[in-house]
């Protein structure tokens, strides 16, 4: 979990931030250490009658520490939650959860719970695998007029959230009035406009969103019934049927969980490692292949389902021109999913070397996330593409980089010895 700095925090926003320091605190069972959630967490606000001042708030979060048997979620005070459900990621199972004191919390073993604060306690289908995590999906229904209202005629939405990446979807037959924030805007199956975005910024940032409903709206659309529920799965287009350029797709930025972590190591070797964590949620898919650029080989790649920790077959071969890795994993049931953790070690000549005893590294990010550790012994002289860096516990220099837009970047950095 990213450090909050007061510091940098407008005083007009103090109070919010103090609010969601207190809302995203977790917990585990028998560990001493409290439950930390993996930077993937994701959540989606459904919004209904705004006259209800309430909305439907779902959370995809990863419990990572080891061993951990529950995952506790404070329940923000000001807000009437009921209804909360959770589910395992992996198998689609529901799972159990109750609203616990503060005291309670505690005896668990998540000694900063705040006494005065109640919390949401899910019991996990299984422990959580050394190395891997444990992915869930929360869902309650808040009630909170500080958050969700009318004025005049236009229906406000203004939150401080948890998480970097959130959706706000408007209650249906509305329309977007502003954003203070960049966002997608995608049009869901069922006609409700999905309000998609990532934070960059190194502190949490309200969102204030403002909508209407469109005065030429059906009569369905303003009963404010939702007859097709959305099924949340990275990666899946939004299909208006109704669109002219069929071909045309938005796919939203944010609910996507893939990310990739490389490692360089010394320049002359022209090579470096890294793991890529990806989700597979399409029913029957058994196999994940990763086709090599063209001017790299790769070498020692491995797998693991981080779902359990287990081992993955892996094989590489040739195909045309290309070399394709093959990772298997138990076929994907409906309802269910699987994520994968790949390692790898790319030599690429043409995109990485040493010039003129510089440190030379060129590579195109398609996905949103993407994180570079320079070799030991380097100190970082450029970087075309702006970066949050940052320096390892043993000196090494990290660029992480995100892209919330949906298209590539193409990084070049550059960096020399110390």
């Amino acid at each position: 979990m990213k450090t909050l700095h007061l510091r940098t925090y407008p005083i007009i926003g103090l109070m919010r931030l103090l609010l969601i320091i207190g809302c995203v605190v977790l917990a585990s069972v028998n560990i001493p250490a409290t439950q930390s959630a993996s930077a993937d967490a994701y959540t989606r606000y459904e919004l209904v009658d705004p006259a209800s001042s309430s909305f439907r708030m779902i959370d995809d979060v990863s419990a990572t520490t080891a061993g951990a048997r529950f995952y506790v979620d404070a329940i923000c005070q000001g807000s009437d939650t009921r209804d909360a459900s959770a589910i395992d990621q992996m198998t689609g199972q529901p799972l159990t959860v109750e609203v616990v004191s503060g005291d309670v919390a505690r005896k668990d073993g998540m000694r900063t719970a705040d006494l005065n604060t109640r919390y949401l306690k899910v019991h996990l289908a299984r422990p959580v695998p050394q190395g891997g995590e444990t992915r869930l999906r929360i869902s309650r229904t808040c009630r909170d007029p500080k958050t969700y209202f009318v004025q005049g005629d236009v229906v406000v939405f203004d939150r401080l959230p948890g998480s970097t990446r959130n959706a706000i979807v408007l209650p249906i037959g509305h329309e977007v009035v502003s954003t203070n924030m960049p966002s997608q805007v995608i049009e869901e199956a069922d006609g409700r406009l999905n309000l998609s975005h990532w934070n960059t910024a190194p502190v949490a940032v309200p969102m204030v969103i403002r909508s209407r409903k469109r005065p030429t709206a059906s009569a369905a659309a303003q009963a404010n019934v939702i007859t097709s529920p959305v099924v949340m799965t990275p990666g899946t287009p939004a299909v208006n049927p109704r669109n002219e350029l069929a071909n045309l797709r938005v796919m939203e930025r944010a609910i996507q969980d893939r990310e990739i972590v490389y490692f360089l190591q010394q320049p002359e070797t022209h090579s470096f490692s890294l793991y890529h964590d990806y989700t597979e949620a399409r029913p029957g898919v058994a196999t994940y292949r990763n086709v090599v650029r063209g001017g790299s080989t790769v070498s020692d790649p491995s797998a693991v389902l981080l779902d359990t920790g287990e081992t993955l077959k892996v094989e590489t071969v040739k195909e045309a021109d290309a070399e394709v890795v093959i990772i298997h994993f138990p076929a994907v049931q409906a309802g269910r999913s699987a994520r994968l953790r790949i390692t790898e070690t790319y030599t690429d000549p043409g995109r990485y070397g040493l010039v003129n005893g510089q440190l030379v590294w060129n590579r195109n990010f398609g996905r949103p996330s993407n994180d570079v550790v320079l070799p030991e012994g380097w100190s970082l002289t450029d970087s075309a593409i702006p970066g949050v860096i940052s320096m390892e516990p043993d000196g090494r220099t990290r660029l992480a980089f995100i892209n919330p837009r949906p298209d590539s970047i193409d990084v070049v950095l550059k960096a020399r010895r110390r």
